[in-house]
């Protein structure tokens, strides 16, 4: 683990040279403050606490800005690399290439967290400077909200290593990426609404629709932090959902390190077959 340390501490130190951590806290902290100070006026008419409406408007931001902000950092991972022609000379220091796969993935992880963290934060922040009183249970949900999101970036960043993997040159990455962030983010869902709308309960039961929900990995992240909360829920119309909620919070969890640790362990092989 040493090594993938090294690695780790690499990469972090590449992202803070680029302003990569800077770029990304600050991007992702006006978003949340302009959606919280936008989200505000609501709470006194349906009478949730104001940091439900910010969970609300931040996990809705987060399905679309943290895939992308991910798969960004982690497509050109190895191919970008490799075309660069470091990767032969990485390979040299006795380091392992599942090393540095765990590697540049913790190194990864860390940087998106912080921006995550220091981002998301600034919302909270901003309620505690203007006196807004958080209920303990809605801070229960931000905190999970966080953690969740650190969740689903670590998804795509291994999704995005896949494809780094198996490509052979940036500009195919990049193109797949894109690709894989428009179907997962938004085609998916679309997709999906027009077979029930279709099907009109006919063929699709509740347990099999509450299946397909886990083929998605932005579709989890959702349900997980919409359904899980009854303020957040009210909020977000999903009362009624997250009263005969199939999954709990720890199986939706589940499927998301499930979804990080399937794409990694390919993105691994993938990249121990790859001829350098």
């Amino acid at each position: 683990m040493r090594s993938a340390a090294i690695v780790a501490g690499q990469e972090i130190l590449v992202a803070m040279r680029n302003r990569w951590v800077l770029a990304t806290a600050l991007i992702m902290a006006a978003l949340a403050l302009s959606l919280t100070f936008l989200g505000s006026a609501p709470t006194g008419q349906v009478g949730v606490d104001a940091l439900d409406v910010v969970v609300v408007s931040l996990s809705s931001l987060t399905i679309f800005l943290v895939p992308l902000i991910a798969l960004l950092i982690a497509h050109d991972a190895i191919v970008g690399e490799a075309e660069r022609g470091t990767l032969p000379l990485l390979l040299s220091y006795s380091i392992g290439r599942r090393q540095v796969i765990i590697g540049k993935f913790l190194g990864h992880v860390f940087v998106l967290t912080i921006a995550t963290v220091v981002g998301y934060g600034a919302a909270a922040a901003a309620l505690a400077l203007a006196g807004t009183e958080m209920l303990g249970q809605s801070l229960t949900a931000f905190a999970g909200m966080i953690g969740s999101s650190i969740l689903l970036g670590s998804v795509f960043i291994a999704i995005g290593y896949l494809i780094s993997a198996l490509v052979h040159d940036r500009a195919t990455a990049a193109g797949i990426a894109i690709a894989v962030w428009l179907f997962l983010v938004l085609v998916f869902d679309m997709v999906l609404l027009g077979i029930l709308v279709v099907d009109q309960g006919r063929t699709i039961t509740a347990g099999a629709l509450d299946a397909l929900l886990l083929l998605n990995p932005t579709g989890v992240y959702r349900l997980f932090n919409l359904t899980g909360s009854g303020g957040v829920s009210q909020f977000a119309g999903m009362a009624g959902l997250a009263k005969t909620a199939t999954w709990s919070s720890a199986a939706l969890l589940t499927a998301l390190t499930a979804w990080i640790l399937v794409p990694l362990s390919l993105a691994t092989l993938a990249f121990a077959r790859r001829e350098i």
